[in-house]
């Protein structure tokens, strides 16, 4: 069963001003496996990349890891409001 959360780590954790300040939430739901990031307020935008594309690539990597029996997974960059 691959480690989706460390791959996750190992891919944003480079990326983020404040890696203090990083962390994901699981939450499960009928037909999906979800990962809430939860970033530093400046660190969002280095995520998401120009026009989405850092996020993009993220996704690909994450969805290409996939398991036969497992919940598809899903990336959601939390905002604080939440």
């Amino acid at each position: 069963m691959p480690n989706i959360d460390a791959l996750i780590s190992t891919i944003v954790e480079p990326l983020v001003d404040h890696p203090e300040e990083f962390s994901i939430e699981k939450v499960e739901t009928d037909e999906f496996m979800e990962y809430h990031l939860h970033l530093h307020p400046e660190d969002v935008g280095r995520v998401i990349g120009k026009k989405g594309r850092v996020a993009r690539a993220i996704r690909t990597i994450v969805y290409s890891v996939h398991s036969r029996g497992q919940k598809r997974s899903r990336i959601v960059i939390a905002d604080q409001e939440q």
